[in-house]
């Protein structure tokens, strides 16, 4: 499903160029549930960025289902990310006014789905993260961290995407609520046969994947990461 192909990836800060990925091979197959772990500056987040085709390589191919899509348009990025790719984000980013039903149906107001339609997909995937029925039209901002957390894991599921991408998904959260958070992930690998690739610098969340890919200082590693 993805291979990366030497990826390098610069960025120019008043013309000084600084290098931060500096030639990654790696694949990922179907269904596999991945963590990409490094400490802070290693060049984790901006990979994660070229998977999700949020950015994309100074050099190097990124092939994903086969099909290289290192040099698309901003556009073919986009419905890329709509179709294949959940993304689930350390901050939540969850609209606090919007119920949890609202905010996990957002995706689908832009594709032809109708309104009973879009509802009834939300709560299939709330229910898919063992969110409680009772709190589907409570407003975001009511919610605990971890409930805040399950409603984004739904929205990423919500256009069904081949890929869910995960950048520092417990950061927010205490310890014990990473791990029913990081449990949901487990189940939506093994059960759904999601592919699943988190980012994190934590070794108790690393532990909960298949495979990790070590990255310190813009390359893969084979020495392991302790965590903070």
């Amino acid at each position: 499903m993805i291979e990366v192909r030497n990826i390098k990836k610069t960025y120019r800060n008043g013309g000084i160029p600084s290098e931060v990925l500096k030639g990654l091979s790696f694949k990922i197959d179907d269904g596999e549930f991945v963590a990409i772990m490094g400490p802070s500056g290693s060049g984790k987040s901006t990979i994660m960025h070229i998977l999700g085709c949020l950015d994309s390589p100074t050099e190097g191919r990124y092939l994903l289902d086969g099909k290289d899509v290192s040099g698309l348009s901003d556009d073919e990025l986009a419905e890329i990310r709509k179709k294949k790719i959940g993304f689930v984000f350390q901050s939540f980013n969850l609209l606090p006014r919007c119920s949890a039903i609202r905010n996990v149906s957002l995706p689908l107001i832009y594709s032809e789905t109708d309104k009973e339609q879009r509802r009834a997909r939300a709560e299939k995937c709330l229910e898919a993260v063992g969110f409680s029925k009772e709190h589907f039209d409570y407003l975001s901002n009511q919610l605990s961290g971890g409930q805040m957390q399950r409603v984004a894991i739904a929205r990423a599921l919500v256009n069904n995407p081949s890929i869910i991408l995960a950048d520092e998904p417990t950061g927010n959260l205490d310890s014990a609520t990473g791990k029913i958070v990081m449990e949901t992930f487990r189940r939506l690998n093994t059960e759904e046969k999601r592919t699943i690739v988190v980012i994190t610098h934590e070794a108790e969340v690393a532990a909960y994947s298949d495979r990790i890919i070590y990255i310190k200082d813009g390359l893969i590693t084979e020495e392991p990461i302790k965590g903070k």
